[in-house]
């Protein structure tokens, strides 16, 4: 199962999704037969990489917030 393809943030997979979507519109037996498999490999591979990307960049400011929300905890502790 992949996530929902057409996105803003699937922009970089977009050929791929084409390919799919045309090799699916082939019909039933070409699906069926596994005649998609290697676009959709390539596509789920795409996907991948770009939820990698986009997880990545939110855990880079993670450990930042965490530390400013446990000083301002402290501060809150010490003034309390």
């Amino acid at each position: 199962m992949h996530p929902l393809l057409h996105t803003k943030d699937n922009v970089a997979c977009k050929d791929l999704m084409i390919a799919l979507e045309q090799c699916h519109m082939r019909g039933f037996l070409w699906k069926s037969m596994g005649m998609c498999n290697d676009a959709k490999e390539e596509l789920s591979a795409c996907l991948r990489a770009e939820r990698w990307k986009t997880q990545s960049f939110n855990r880079s400011g993670v450990a930042d917030k965490k530390d400013k929300i446990r000083q301002a905890w402290k501060d809150v502790d010490e003034n309390s």
